[in-house]
């Protein structure tokens, strides 16, 4: 009897120190996604401008199929590499992410010299065949997972940094999985809700009782393509942002502390002159973060595109 009452208490204590771990692995997750809300915020800014132009029937399958990339890109791909770059090769994590950065400030600025100045039709060969409906799509859903895998790495990056150094390997893996799968629902939630808000105020406007449901509706469904509007700019605006933050960032952590410094010591008198404090330090940042992101994407949009473009076909037809 004394034999099953000790094991019974031993069973006891490993479910308790189980149950410790258990909230220990969600209170670490919790608190490592809120960390990465920036990031998370301009992950949400950007996803929606891969939409335009579809039917609304076609709006949450591509929303469903890109949180699906983003969730392959976060635990499949970035979980296990993060874990194994941590342990054996910290060094490499900054120049990985910066190559990232690179990426984003590529694709943000060219997306912004486009809309300044559109490409003639006849610049590209074969561009007068438009894509079908379903090939478009893909097309669009491969880019968006694209440009998720480097904001996923930044967020994950984060999430890491954020660990707290009592974890064992597996509860610092359980709560980057959990950290990981609460952002992409998060984030592609808010991206669902943002791209049929068109749908839910029409079915207000038509079907509201009261008839200021019904006003309501109608100033949702007038309101929603200057949203998605204003989207599509601050989404760009964020992969320029956040690349330029990336390189900055990534440059102090391999030595080069001069570019993060000088930003910090104008934000920091910007503030003080405005006495606005937090607010005008984090935007002027933001700003400066932006504006390396500019001059990086500049450099990078004319080598890319005539130089490693051009090398890069040149290899796959020989």
């Amino acid at each position: 009897m004394s034999g099953l009452l000790a094991l019974l208490d031993d069973v006891a204590a490993i479910a308790k120190v189980a149950s410790a771990s258990v909230d220990d692995v969600v209170g670490q997750a919790v608190k490592a996604s809120s960390k990465a809300a920036g990031a998370v915020i301009d992950d949400a800014a950007v996803t929606p401008k891969y939409l335009r132009g579809f039917s609304p029937a076609r709006e949450l399958p591509i929303v469903w199929s890109i949180a699906r990339g983003s969730l392959f890109n976060k635990l499949v791909i970035l979980l296990p590499l993060a874990l194994l770059l941590s342990q054996f090769a910290p060094w490499a994590i900054a120049p990985l992410l910066m190559l990232g950065g690179c990426y984003l400030c590529f694709e943000g600025v060219e997306k912004v010299l486009h809309a300044l100045a559109p490409q003639e039709p006849h610049a590209k060969a074969g561009a007068d065949k438009p894509l079908s409906a379903t090939r478009l799509e893909e097309a669009k859903v491969k880019g968006a997972i694209k440009t998720d895998f480097i904001l996923s790495a930044e967020i994950m990056t984060i999430i890491l940094a954020a660990m707290p150094d009592h974890l064992t390997l597996w509860m610092e893996a359980g709560a980057m999985a959990l950290a990981g799968a609460l952002i992409t629902l998060a984030v592609y939630g808010a991206v669902g809700l943002i791209v049929k808000a068109d749908d839910i105020g029409l079915a207000m406007a038509e079907k509201g009782r009261l008839a200021a449901t019904r006003s309501l509706g109608v100033g949702i469904v007038r309101a929603m393509p200057k949203v998605m509007t204003l989207l599509l700019v601050v989404g760009t605006a964020a992969m320029i942002w956040v690349g330029g933050s990336i390189l900055v960032h990534g440059a102090h952590q391999l030595g080069w502390h001069l570019p993060q410094e000088m930003i910090h010591h104008v934000a920091v008198a910007a503030a003080s002159v405005l006495s606005l404090g937090g607010a005008v330090e984090w935007t002027v940042t933001a700003a400066l973060d932006g504006a390396v992101g500019i001059v990086v994407g500049l450099v990078l949009v004319p080598v890319i595109q005539h130089a490693i473009l051009p090398a890069a076909g040149f290899l796959r037809k020989e």
